[in-house]
């Protein structure tokens, strides 16, 4: 039986390479959900990763993603991810 294990990955980012690294996270498929953190640690925005949401509405989400590149200078991003460990 696997066991499902949640673990995070911390990225310091600017503004202009927000996309592209949201683009490489969404691009390596194990990612559940992204949570943007402003330069004082308090979360800023917070975007769920399903499939659903991945492959209907990723216009919306782009969308959102580009207005917080516009706007913030320097973000952490969190990125969960479930691994599954086997016994």
């Amino acid at each position: 039986m696997e066991e499902k294990k949640t673990r995070y990955e911390e990225f310091r980012v600017s503004g202009s390479e927000i996309l592209e690294k949201i683009k490489e996270i969404i691009r390596e498929g194990n990612a559940r959900r992204i949570i943007f953190k402003t330069e004082d640690g308090r979360t800023f925005m917070e975007i769920p990763l399903t499939v659903g949401i991945v492959g209907t509405l990723i216009a919306p989400v782009w969308a959102a993603i580009g207005a917080v590149a516009a706007l913030a200078s320097n973000l952490t991003i969190v990125v969960e991810k479930e691994t599954r460990d086997k016994p």
